[in-house]
């Protein structure tokens, strides 16, 4: 394939020649060629060229070694600016390849060529023997059969008009422009945790809460480049440097660039508590992100996979059934058609742009997750669901960051399709993040979700960036949507230690809080948390401690449509409502190592439904509050009252830090305790074990 590109290449160039011969050309004039008249100039470019090689190029030891006889193809250009340029090189060996490059980088700059009087390109094919022969003993019509073949390329500016550069005109070297471009970091809680001690301490007008955070914004703590310098690999060959220390493609011009990387999760394990002998996931892809000019960046990634988990999970994937043959539903991912007997096959897609026509405000548009909060859990907004779209504004000036989040989901439920179709639901997000002072930030949030009917889609309504939801849901009807206010805080005790916590508004009633009758209508939940940076003098190790708790019937609503949820997942926390829980987690990293350790303490509430008693207990946020067994003494873990525990530890080892490919192991223990065994509530132990490879973009949650 490389001879036939070689082929067509010389051929073309060839034609063009033979058709411009008669016109007024000049060949480049290498240093020292300028006193030769005009018909030597090609033998003495050829001359001088060929010397430098001689005089320059070390045949690698494996040639050598090898006793290797052949050549090196190279094809070569001359610039308007007379510059030389390697367009493309053919070896046998790699650092027979590199060698080339290298000795052509330091070719000296040359006069250019002329047609029809003005600066053009030229472009040359030259083989080069091995071992090397000196230009000396070559004869000139060996050198003109042999050593260089030149060939002139038209300038079509002087044909056509200005309207095409060559490509290699403006190629630059890559200059990781990612690492200050509007683009998005992928969100995992592994990675944010090597930034977040920067983000807090040296971020005192950084804003935390609204996530995925922009390059741009964490570089001004964070340097990325020299964390990804310090993890580089000394790699000369080409395939090493893609695997250890490069994306894949890299390309920069003038005013863009892009990168593309493959993407896997290829993982195997084994899950103690199932029939089948083991577990595994097979995902590949491609991830590509780029900008054009300053203002402009784009972002996709394709996923193809199949798996099968533990048991547990599996269950659970199937309990989110959509409605029509589809099987399950993987949490976070989306859904997933039968693969073999016991597998999923799941594709998924994300994407988006990002425009930012000013410093002070950036607008997304895309396919992908958001997510509100300081701590691992989000009660306000989390990434635990599929993926949606959204239009997303981020807006900021003085202490203030400002985010809207317009979404369109879907509630795939069979009571509520229509001739085969999901429903639609829309919601739309306001969170306001103020820096009080160094250490105290409040965040300020409001959320509506409302549902596409035969009389309403879109209500643009609330499209207002600054409207209270609560006024636009009174003005259209108690039951026209589901609105929810919340608020954050994060306070910084020291450089060291920081203080967080949310608290979520459903419905309240101020009477019953007073009478003490633990009343149905106050729907609410709380968090609160803190992060130990760099705990007990140990540099990069960060501890948290986190603790959350949502009472029965929160994010749930009469209109089952008008749940706060997607795709038969929580919008907020993945347990719904009517749970509490304390959560442990220590992550660590030392150059490409890493290591996270989690422990979730938990206690939640389901339902019966052992038809006898069919009453919602406030745990399943798609089922209508008017279900209700009782309107007083409401408690969290009511219902069938289940325990629950998952420990995790992971290890792991980054192959490559640019595309966050990582080698790891994961082990995994959940006990799974309720009070009461029912056809859908079972007492489990589960040890999951797994080990694999994977492309780190995004988090899993396996603590259900």
């Amino acid at each position: 394939m490389k001879q036939l590109f070689l082929f067509i290449f010389v051929l073309t160039q060839s034609i063009v020649f033979s058709q411009t011969s008669d016109t007024y050309e000049k060949s480049p004039v290498f240093p020292g060629c300028e006193s030769q008249p005009i018909e030597n100039l090609k033998s003495c470019f050829n001359n001088k060229i060929n010397t430098h090689i001689f005089n320059t190029l070390k045949v690698p030891q494996v040639a050598i070694d090898d006793e290797y006889k052949g050549d090196a193809k190279v094809l070569f250009e001359v610039d308007k600016e007379g510059t030389i340029h390697v367009l493309y090189v053919d070896a046998v060996y790699d650092e027979l390849k590199d060698e080339v490059k290298r000795v052509f980088n330091e070719l000296p700059k040359t006069t250019p060529g002329t047609y029809n009087g003005n600066p053009t390109y030229y472009q040359y094919s030259l083989a080069i023997k091995i071992p090397l022969v000196n230009p000396q003993e070559v004869t000139p019509q060996t050198a003109k059969e042999t050593i260089v073949d030149v060939k002139k390329t038209v300038d079509l500016n002087e044909v056509v008009s200005n309207e095409y550069d060559s490509i290699n005109d403006n190629i630059v070297k890559y200059q990781k422009l990612e690492y200050k471009s509007q683009l998005n970091i992928p969100f995992t809680h592994t990675y944010y945790a090597r930034f977040d001690r920067e983000m807090n301490e040296l971020g005192t007008n950084s804003h935390t809460a609204a996530k995925p955070f922009m390059f741009d914004e964490v570089s001004k703590y964070y340097d990325f480049e020299a964390e990804k310098e310090a993890l580089v690999k000394d790699s000369e060959s080409w395939w090493a440097r893609k695997l250890w220390n490069e994306h894949l493609v890299q390309v920069q011009g003038e005013d863009y660039w892009f990168t593309i990387d493959p993407v896997f999760d290829l993982q195997v394990g084994k899950d103690t508590d199932a029939d089948f002998s083991t577990t595994y996931n097979n995902t590949r892809g491609f991830y590509i992100q780029g900008g054009l000019g300053k203002k402009f960046n784009f972002s996709a990634s394709v996923y193809e996979s199949q798996g099968r988990f533990a048991q547990y999970f599996n269950e659970y994937s199937e309990s989110l059934k959509a409605f029509g043959p589809d099987p399950a539903i993987i949490p976070g991912r989306g859904i997933a058609k039968r693969f073999k007997t016991d597998s999923y096959d799941y594709p998924v897609a994300e994407a988006y742009l990002s425009y930012s026509p000013a410093n002070f405000i950036n607008v997304q548009f895309g396919h992908g997750k958001n997510f509100i909060g300081d701590g691992y859990r989000s009660l306000l907004q989390s990434d635990v669901t599929s993926p949606y779209p959204f239009l997303k504004l981020n807006t900021k000036f003085w202490k203030i960051k400002y985010t809207n989040t317009w979404m369109w989901l879907k509630d795939v439920r069979t009571e509520v399709t229509e001739d085969g179709a999901f429903l639609t639901k829309y919601m739309a997000n306001h969170y306001l993040s103020w820096n009080v002072s160094k250490r105290l930030n409040i965040g300020l949030f409001e959320s509506v979700m409302w549902a596409k009917t035969d009389n309403r889609a879109f209500d643009v309504n609330y499209l207002n960036p600054i409207i209270f939801f609560r006024a636009i849901e009174f003005e259209t009807g108690q039951d026209a949507g589901n609105a929810v206010v919340g608020a954050s805080l994060k306070y910084k005790w020291n450089n060291k230690v920081n203080l967080y916590g949310q608290f979520i508004l459903d419905e309240f009633s101020l009477n019953d809080i007073k009478g003490g009758e633990k009343s149905w209508k106050n729907k609410y939940g709380y968090q609160l948390g803190a992060k130990y940076y760099d705990a007990f003098k140990v540099d990069d190790l960060l501890l948290q401690i986190e603790y959350n708790r949502v009472r029965p019937y929160t994010y749930s609503h009469n209109t089952v449509a008008l749940n706060y949820g997607h795709n038969n997942q929580s919008m907020a926390h993945l347990w719904g409502a009517n749970f509490s829980e304390l959560i442990l987690i220590g992550r660590y990293n030392y150059k490409r190592w890493f290591a996270d350790a989690k422990l979730v303490f938990g206690v939640r509430g389901f339902d019966i439904n052992d038809g006898t008693d069919n009453f919602s207990y406030g745990g399943d946020i798609y089922r209508s509050y008017e279900e209700r067994p009782f309107d007083t003494g409401v408690e969290v873990g009511q219902g069938i009252k289940t325990n629950t525990f998952n420990a995790e530890l992971q290890g792991g080892y980054i192959i490559n830090p640019v595309s966050n490919l990582k080698l790891f192991t994961n082990i995994s223990f959940r006990n799974f305790d309720p009070n009461a065994n029912t056809a859908a509530l079972v007492k489990s132990n589960t040890t999951w074990f797994s080990l694999g490879v994977r492309t780190d973009l995004f988090n899993w949650y396996y603590d259900f």
